[in-house]
């Protein structure tokens, strides 16, 4: 689990410092725009972002025995932009750093059959607090 937390963390990290990059880089391109002004960075940062998560989380899980992937790898993907974007709006990068941690931990806890229901629990409880902080 420490091991899934870990990628999580780092994971959450570096999407948030790479989002803040692509920000300040529209925001120096785009200065002296006075319409809609696009970069390339603002259309490949998603993709990017996700092609690469996947790609770590496939490599890490398969080393930690993380069973099933196709299980697991979608939810921590599709979903984690809830609670990412929660701690980012509410504490700043070292919460998104800490809920994608949470995040990554507890979605992995459901593959073994004795901690299933603690580990969609804690899903639950991160996604619903969450929509919460979004939606309030």
């Amino acid at each position: 689990m420490s091991g899934a937390a870990l990628t999580g963390t780092i994971l959450a990290y570096g999407a948030c410092t790479f989002f803040a990059w692509v920000g300040h880089h529209h925001d120096q391109a785009c200065k002296t725009t006075d319409g809609l002004c696009w970069t390339w960075w603002d259309w490949a940062a998603i993709p990017l972002t996700l092609t690469l998560a996947l790609t770590v989380l496939v490599v890490v899980y398969k080393r930690l025995g993380i069973r099933p992937r196709i299980a697991v790898i979608p939810p921590t993907l599709l979903l984690a932009p809830l609670p990412l974007a929660a701690a980012q709006t509410t504490a700043g990068w070292w919460a998104t750093a800490l809920a994608g941690g949470a995040w990554a931990c507890s979605l992995a806890l459901t593959t073994w059959t004795r901690y299933r229901i603690q580990g969609v629990s804690a899903a639950a409880a991160l996604l619903l607090a969450a929509l919460i902080v979004l939606y309030r």
